[in-house]
């Protein structure tokens, strides 16, 4: 199951995660939030190197604002505790593991 990453725990959970980490940036009345779900879970479930990490832009604003979230559903790829790569919009399951290359 996806952590929910929140203001309070984001530098345990991301920045000082030993593994890459994809965050899932959300809101619970996009539509095409909802159709990225089943990909992240599919994602997390074949991948146990990455950690899957959500963040709901309503209820984590301040970190939606510091990512300069403009657009979701938003894809956030992290090595090293560093923000590597980005996408916005529905994406397939081989789009969202390219981030991390």
């Amino acid at each position: 199951m996806a952590v929910i990453i929140t203001k309070e725990n984001f530098d345990q959970e991301v920045s000082n995660s030993e593994k890459p980490v994809l965050i899932d940036f959300w809101a619970s009345w996009c539509g095409p939030c909802r159709m990225m779900g089943p990909v992240i879970d599919t994602i997390e479930a074949e991948n146990p190197h990455i950690k899957v990490g959500k963040v709901n832009v309503d209820e984590q604003p301040e970190l939606a604002q510091k990512f300069n979230v403009m657009s979701i559903p938003m894809l956030a790829a992290f090595k090293d505790g560093q923000l590597y790569n980005t996408s916005v919009g529905v994406q397939p399951k081989d789009s969202v593991l390219s981030l991390f290359e």
